[in-house]
């Protein structure tokens, strides 16, 4: 972990997967957070799903970053374990990203990266975006989290009563933040059942 005198480091990787806006929003929520300084690693099917789904480019993106690395920079800070940060969020994660890092591949930065944190004993957290899963995917799941990872697709929840997608993408988000212990007021917090739905409820 880092000492007091440094940021809170995540990297943030953005894969080719659907749902890019999750990585996008992850850049968007932490950078307005003081005290925490992320690093974005795109890997090139990232900036075409990127600009498919949210119709911004690959300068626009990497622009709410702090800092940039390239895909193929197997020099860069984040490919060394001496590089102190928090942990990483691949969000989202494609299957081939998921079955590169379950496998120790560190076949780019992206999953270099991931492997760093990894060994070190840092929180990786996987947007695992798929559906259905296969075998592999499931085993490949189980690999990462047998290694500490923490494998969190980006479901929807609805006990917060969302009114756009937007809301139910930064609820996720902000979850994801919570397992950095990184202090946010991003999406309301459960308080349990409200006493009417509790009262007299069946259990399910």
């Amino acid at each position: 972990m880092p000492d007091s005198q440094q940021p809170r480091r995540i990297v943030i990787a953005i894969t080719g997967a659907t749902g890019a806006v999750y990585g996008l929003r992850l850049l968007q929520l932490l950078g307005a957070i003081p005290g925490v300084e992320t690093h974005l690693v795109l890997s090139d099917a990232a900036v075409l799903t990127l600009h498919q789904e949210t119709g911004m480019a690959r300068k626009e993106v990497e622009a709410l970053a702090h800092v940039v690395h390239k895909l193929r920079d197997i020099g860069a800070a984040i490919a060394s374990g001496s590089f102190q940060s928090d942990g990483m969020v691949i969000a989202p994660c494609s299957m081939k990203t998921l079955a590169a890092v379950a496998h120790g591949l560190s076949d780019n930065l992206i999953t270099r990266a991931a492997d760093v944190v990894l060994k070190e004993r840092r929180r990786l957290v996987l947007m695992v975006r798929e559906t259905p899963f296969n075998l592999a995917h499931l085993r490949n799941m189980t690999a990462v989290t047998e290694m500490g990872g923490i494998i969190f697709p980006p479901l929807p929840s609805f006990y917060h009563h969302p009114q756009s997608i937007a809301e139910m993408v930064d609820h996720t988000v902000a979850r994801v933040i919570d397992l950095f212990g990184i202090e946010h007021g991003l999406a309301p917090r459960w308080n349990g059942l409200k006493s009417s739905a509790s009262d007299g409820g069946t259990a399910l």
